[in-house]
């Protein structure tokens, strides 16, 4: 019987060379990737049964990632690893169809059962967030400022790389539009979030942790 195959998605190469340990007894590592546009690309191609990923990733993150992972079809169980216990970004990732979400202080097992029940068809929250998780899909969704409007897919893109410091001409080409479009786009992102200026941008991607401080 084939091993389920899985690809990793992380930025720290410490932290995914001890997965690789973790994860080959018992499941097949087709790859790994160090930010969310790789990612896209490589599960694509690869077709992996489940995909681990982190949340905070240069150039698109992992939610973002997964979102567009779901527009294209793609079939793979997606389960984030990561370091943020605030239940904003589990209800953030479930909602771009995570199967499982995990914190990277959790024992080393919680994510092998994270990936069976995955792979069951079920959904994983690590127990050290699911009551308060529960609790709050009785408030609010993430922080947005006052009078924020939500962001498209591609405002959301252009949010997160301008806060990683890039240049017009630099978002342009990794989105592939025009300096003037990207101009445009970014114009845009600070008016629907009731922004002034590239500083309170990259304040509010930290909080909502598209980007690390």
């Amino acid at each position: 019987m084939s091993r389920p195959r899985v690809l990793l998605a992380d930025d720290h190469r410490m932290m995914a060379e001890g997965l690789r340990a973790l994860l080959e007894p018992e499941f097949e590592l087709v790859g790994i990737v160090g930010d969310g546009r790789e990612l896209v690309d490589a599960a694509r191609k690869l077709r992996p049964d489940v995909i681990i990923a982190d949340v905070t990733m240069p150039v698109l993150n992992g939610i973002e990632a997964a979102a567009h992972l779901r527009r294209a079809e793609v079939t793979a169980k997606v389960i984030f690893l990561t370091m943020h216990r605030d239940v904003a970004y589990a209800r953030r990732a479930l909602a771009a169809g995570a199967s499982g979400f995990v914190l990277k202080h959790s024992a080393p097992g919680e994510l092998v059962i994270a990936i069976r029940e995955a792979l069951d068809g079920k959904t994983y929250v690590t127990p050290a967030i699911a009551g308060d998780l529960l609790r709050s899909y009785f408030a609010d969704g993430p922080r947005r400022p006052d009078g924020a409007r939500p962001l498209t897919p591609r405002q959301r893109e252009v949010l997160q790389l301008v806060a990683e410091g890039r240049s017009a001409k630099e978002v342009a080409a990794l989105l592939h539009v025009s300096v003037r479009t990207a101009e445009f786009h970014r114009g845009r992102v600070l008016r629907a979030l009731g922004l002034r200026t590239t500083a309170e941008l990259v304040q509010y991607a930290i909080r909502n942790g598209i980007i690390s401080a």
